[in-house]
């Protein structure tokens, strides 16, 4: 099962760090992988929920590849990974998005699909079994599923 740090967050929400590089390199060294938010604009590459906030080189995120999903926050963001060797996806309020890698990512408002990302699951009493794995601010509390 992948477990993946949602924004850096290991044991709860913390909204001054999510997204923050320091924070998600954190969060990998402890053996999880992360998902970002990606914003791209004139000026470069952001990290960061709402809005971008957070800058970072195109070599931060090649250098941490396998160890990211990316969110593409914006339109930009998305046009700027296509066809890249990044691992990204696009999604607003769908039900379910494939990421690059064809990988089925559940949005948090329904039960996950077998062998899909079940994310931010903490607060429902799903079965996570058949998932491929679990996004979530909490991932710590599910290193010993399975």
């Amino acid at each position: 099962m992948v477990l993946i740090s949602h924004r850096g967050n290991l044991e709860g929400k913390n909204i001054e760090l999510e997204n923050d590089p320091t924070y998600i390199d954190s969060a990998i060294e402890k053996g999880f992988d992360v998902e970002i938010d990606l914003w791209v604009d004139n000026d470069g590459l952001y990290l960061g929920h709402d809005e971008p906030t957070f800058p970072i080189k195109i070599e931060w995120l090649q250098e941490r590849n396998h160890k990211l999903w990316i969110h593409c926050k914006n339109h930009k963001a998305l046009e700027t990974l296509y066809g890249s060797e990044f691992h990204y996806f696009w999604h607003h309020d769908d039900d379910v998005t494939l990421t690059s890698r064809g990988i089925i990512w559940a949005h948090p408002k329904i039960q996950p699909l077998k062998n899909s990302i079940a994310v931010l699951p903490d607060n429902y009493d799903w079965d996570l079994n058949d998932c491929m794995g679990i996004c979530s601010d909490y991932i710590k509390k599910y290193e010993n599923i399975n």
